[in-house]
């Protein structure tokens, strides 16, 4: 009874529906990914209350009933909070007002974060007394987060927020959302099409298409797959865990261990023995059969070929194992038959390029 369980059927415009019959999980947070028209906006919408599915729909959060045949809970009383593209803040309340508005309408019944709380995670302390047309984009949406969950959710839904942002915003609010995550363990469903922002915080991915669910389950697993679109997708990409070894501020590498083989990342980070995620995107990893001595290349590592597959007419895609994780690379069928692949080949992996995902655990303390 555990977990968010949904059955919808729920129609839109120009022939749209939505239709899905699946379970999600309750912790951590859950990715809704997918391109723009795929439904993701309507599903937080039928789970926030605020769209009502065909007769027969379920919406079941850790066994209640938020809509079943015969019931229907109003959005005020699920315990959801939203934070949408906008923030949509109340403009004629100032900054501290806002959050005030949401501390006095929170249910009481449930823990959750305190004013003091929110202020210093999010880092409202200087923006109290300004109103929201004074505000940056990125300090909107951190209010607007601050106001949702000043609300004491269950389960917050977040749809799109960082679509208005700058990269740097962005990569600021996100930093954000990732100590919220490990702060308050509240459970969030995040909405994005863009799976680089997806990559860097979501613990479960969920993939819509054409208003359906196409897959679903860890973002690792799915990342590192051949039989799923995200592999298909141009920036398709791998994400692996691995932990921090050393920083080298001579020619500012740090230097990761992954499944016991070391890889050399272009990062400042210098916090040691600190596990990160390492997207490896599949168009910079290429193969040979022999380790090559003078490349200037630095990453290059054992792998074991376990799939191959067509990409299109001209290239091919590959999914190597390095220890139980694995690498995705993209390369031209001329090169996969020159080097006359097949699968279980002992091969060596070259990186070109990696990057070192932010983590949450030593941003804003």
């Amino acid at each position: 009874m555990n977990g968010l369980a949904l059955r919808l059927d729920c129609p839109g415009q120009a022939g749209f529906r939505l239709q899905l019959d699946c379970e999600l999980p309750d912790t951590g947070i859950t990715a809704i990914y997918g391109p723009s028209g795929s439904g993701k906006s309507t599903l937080l919408d039928c789970i926030a209350g605020l769209r009502r599915p065909a007769a027969g729909g379920l919406v079941r959060f850790r066994g209640e009933q938020w809509l079943a045949p015969g019931t229907f809970v109003p959005p005020w009383q699920r315990g959801v909070a939203y934070v949408f593209q906008d923030g949509r803040l109340f403009p004629h309340l100032n900054v501290q007002r806002n959050l005030d508005y949401a501390a006095a309408r929170r249910d009481v019944s449930r823990d959750g974060a305190t004013m003091e709380q929110v202020v210093h995670w999010l880092e409202l302390g200087g923006l109290l007394g300004q109103t929201p047309a004074t505000l940056s984009a990125g300090q909107k949406q951190r209010v607007a987060i601050g106001r949702a969950l000043l609300s004491s959710p269950q389960l917050l839904l977040l749809d799109e927020p960082l679509a208005n942002l700058d990269h740097s915003a962005s990569q600021q609010c996100l930093a954000y959302l990732q100590r919220l995550a490990r702060e308050l363990g509240v459970p969030m469903l995040y909405v994005s099409h863009d799976i680089e922002e997806v990559s860097q915080l979501a613990d479960h991915l969920v993939l819509l298409e054409q208003g359906g669910l196409v897959d679903q389950g860890p973002l690792l697993d799915l990342c590192g797959r051949l039989d799923t679109r995200l592999c298909r997708e141009e920036q398709a990409a791998a994400i692996v865990l691995g932990s921090i070894r050393e920083h080298d501020p001579e020619y500012g590498l740090t230097e990761l261990v992954v499944e016991g083989q070391t890889l050399l990342i272009a990062s400042g980070e210098t916090t040691a023995g600190a596990p990160r995620r390492l997207r490896i995107p599949a168009r910079d990893v290429s193969v040979c059969r022999h380790k090559p001595e003078d490349s200037s290349i630095l990453n290059i590592l054992p792998v074991t070929l376990t799939q191959m597959e067509a990409d299109d007419s001209a290239r091919v895609l590959l999914r190597l194992a390095l220890g139980s994780q694995y690498l995705l690379a993209r390369i031209t069928r001329k090169s996969a038959n020159r080097l006359d692949l097949q699968v279980g080949d002992r091969l060596f992996a070259q990186i070109k390029s990696a990057a070192l995902l932010m983590e949450s655990s030593d941003h804003h303390e």
